[in-house]
């Protein structure tokens, strides 16, 4: 469907141009002469977009940039320019413009590769904004999710495979937000009025999980008094989530791999063929291509799931977004628990920070949660109940010892005290033996 466009331009031939090749595209537009007159169209209708030249007479294109984004922050912006002029337009880009084209185009292809570009980075960014929105009461918002330096590629690649029919592979530890993600790619694609079904393979045995994937005929086993549909017939027209993908037996990636060549299955007892017409998305907190080469998976089905991986990082490689997930996990369970909390102590936010969060947004929630159940109000470090790294490694050296204390004590023991026989059992010296007895009081 055609957009709203504002052209910005004092030169009527250009304006003329570029009108007659966005509204061959079906865009709504209308055309300002001028900075100035821009600048009052803007403030009089609500445009998706924004195309102006860099220099008018009035107002320059940086300055209407300016002007329009305090108006409307989320407005989009392309900026025109001179070609000796990339400085300027990478100024532009500085204060908010989407992108820039130089002049004279190169052809009017180039033209609209821009703006469809452009706006469909806005479309995104609108149904992101949506989604996170309807997922807020049971996931982080997708901003927080999405939020640091490691995470810019994985949001990348989530809005370019959305729209796409291919199957996705999301890969990295447990509790990384994979399911969000793939809620995420079904929202973002043309199935997303279709059912999202997911399934946690590893939960499941392996013939309850052949019946919760393809259903079963009604007498197929004891217990079957009727029909029932299986998650790929309840997901047709929408979108299959395979979590822990890495679990399933050879015998269910067999059958699988044949739904997945076959766009149809049989249901458990069954010998009709069921089509279905399903997205597949996967996850995996394990090295599926290790298990390729150890025999353990099969290689043509991790070829069939893996067109498209996406990897998540661990929370610990994605720092700047522990805070922030605190707070907003501090909000919501102390909206649930009826408690008002005011935030995090300094020290309980150094605490946060320096966790390793073996566990990731899981382990993170359920700390939070934990504490804002004790809390009175601000959160201290004493109600995290965090291992520091320090805590771990007293706590794995005192292990060691009291192992090697129980060790050398036996030895002792079978050997009648005997120190030198004693030391040669255990392959160490006389003068060491002797030292350890020492300090383990023996």
């Amino acid at each position: 469907m055609g957009k709203s466009i504002l052209l910005v331009d004092d030169d009527r031939l250009v304006r003329s141009f570029i009108s007659t090749i966005l509204k061959e595209d079906g865009h709504r537009v209308e055309e300002a002469e001028s900075g100035r007159s821009g600048l009052e169209k803007f403030q009089g209708a609500d445009f998706d977009l924004v195309v102006t030249d860099l220099r008018m007479p009035d107002l320059s294109g940086l300055d209407l940039i300016r002007e329009g984004r305090k108006l409307r922050p989320e407005s989009r912006w392309i900026i025109i320019t001179a070609y000796g002029s990339i400085g300027n337009a990478v100024e532009a880009m500085k204060v908010g413009a989407s992108d820039y084209l130089t002049k004279p185009f190169g052809s009017p292809e180039e033209l609209r590769h821009v703006v469809r570009r452009v706006l469909r980075e806005a479309d995104q960014e609108q149904k992101l904004s949506l989604l996170s929105e309807e997922l807020g009461k049971q996931y982080p918002p997708s901003e927080l999710i999405f939020l640091g330096k490691t995470m810019g590629p994985v949001r990348r690649l989530v809005e370019e495979v959305a729209p796409t029919p291919a199957t996705v592979l999301v890969a990295g530890p447990s509790g990384t937000g994979k399911e969000l993600v793939a809620r995420l790619i079904h929202q973002l694609s043309p199935r997303r009025d279709g059912p999202f079904v997911g399934v946690h393979c590893a939960a499941l045995a392996e013939t309850l999980l052949e019946s919760e994937l393809f259903g079963h005929e009604r007498g197929a086993f004891t217990g079957a008094t009727a029909m029932r549909k299986g998650r790929f017939e309840l997901a047709d027209g929408g979108t299959l989530f395979l979590d822990e993908i890495g679990d399933i037996t050879p015998a269910i990636q067999v059958k699988l791999l044949r739904v997945l060549q076959e766009k149809q299955f049989e249901r458990v007892g069954g010998n009709r063929a069921v089509p279905v017409d399903v997205r597949i998305i996967s996850a995996t907190h394990r090295d599926l291509r290790s298990a390729v080469a150890e025999g353990r998976f099969r290689e043509d089905l991790y070829y069939r799931l893996n067109v498209f991986p996406i990897v998540l990082p661990s929370l610990k490689e994605r720092s700047e977004a522990i805070l922030p997930l605190a707070e907003y996990f501090a909000k919501k369970f102390g909206a649930s628990f009826g408690k008002r909390i005011p935030g995090f102590t300094e020290d309980a936010r150094n605490a946060l920070t320096s966790y390793g969060w073996p566990g990731n947004i899981r382990e993170l929630q359920n700390v939070i949660e934990r504490a804002v159940i004790l809390s009175a109000g601000v959160i201290d470090a004493s109600l995290l109940n965090l291992e520091t790294e320090a805590d771990r490694r007293d706590l794995a050296e005192g292990l060691l010892k009291s192992s090697e204390r129980e060790l050398i004590r036996k030895t002792l023991e079978e050997t009648d005290g005997n120190r030198r026989k004693a030391a040669e059992v255990l392959g160490i010296s006389l003068r060491t033996l002797q030292y350890r007895i020492k300090e383990f009081g023996l």
